[in-house]
């Protein structure tokens, strides 16, 4: 693979993560959690990895010829938001570091690792903005006359995004723990804000697609 083209690619990626979003404002509340903050962003990348897979299999191409699917992929991305940023938001009291009894503890970790894990698997397979990167941007570092094929170079791509994900929020997860950890005010406080900023953003997201989902349903109801 072009070696420019993956650089290019990198801190793009890089820039992407940086940027402040439906990810981040999960993987800080994940961070002010009272158990460990590792199946909330292993959820995360494994979300990206099922872009990646979609993206080889050439899924991401058909989503770019059809921008009706995109859009209504989009709404569901958006109500997820609006759910996910009212269960954090209902959860700000309980946000801090206090540990109930070991038998209390080793009753739940397990569900709630789980719980963990699945809603970060959902906060990034239907991110918006992850779907449009893997859609629109990543195709253009894609070249058909390399000498490997398409499918390995989208797989070697989208798996950069997701080795860049990790990182990044789990330096996230782990900031926000460390600097609010002795501050229980200021981690129901974020965990509150995070909740809240999802559910805007879910708000956002419907306002902005609401034009284009209602075109889409006008089309549907024609042909049929």
């Amino acid at each position: 693979m072009d070696p420019q083209a993956l650089i290019g690619f990198l801190i793009i990626a890089v820039a992407l993560t940086c940027t402040p979003g439906p990810d981040w404002a999960f993987t800080i509340a994940a961070g002010l959690g009272r158990r460990s903050f590792v199946p909330a962003v292993a959820g995360l990348c494994s979300g990206y990895v099922l872009h990646t897979v979609l993206l080889a299999a050439g899924i991401a191409a058909l989503m770019a010829a059809n921008p009706g699917l995109l859009a209504w992929l989009t709404v569901a991305g958006a109500l997820y938001l609006l759910w996910l940023g009212m269960a954090t938001a209902k959860s700000w009291r309980s946000a801090g570091f206090s540990s109930a009894g070991p038998e209390v503890e080793n009753a739940t970790a397990s569900g709630a690792r789980r719980r963990a894990y699945l809603q970060g698997v959902g906060t990034s397979a239907i991110n918006p903005k992850g779907l449009l990167f893997f859609v629109a941007l990543t195709p253009q570092f894609i070249r058909p006359g390399a000498p490997f094929p398409i499918p390995v170079q989208s797989a070697v791509l989208g798996l950069t995004f997701v080795a860049s994900t990790a990182v990044i929020y789990t330096l996230v997860a782990a900031g926000s723990r460390k600097l609010l950890r002795s501050r229980p005010g200021g981690a129901r406080a974020i965990t509150l804000s995070s909740g809240i900023i999802m559910f805007g953003l879910g708000l956002v997201l419907l306002a902005e697609q609401a034009v284009p989902v209602t075109h889409a349903a006008e089309q549907l109801f024609a042909r049929g």
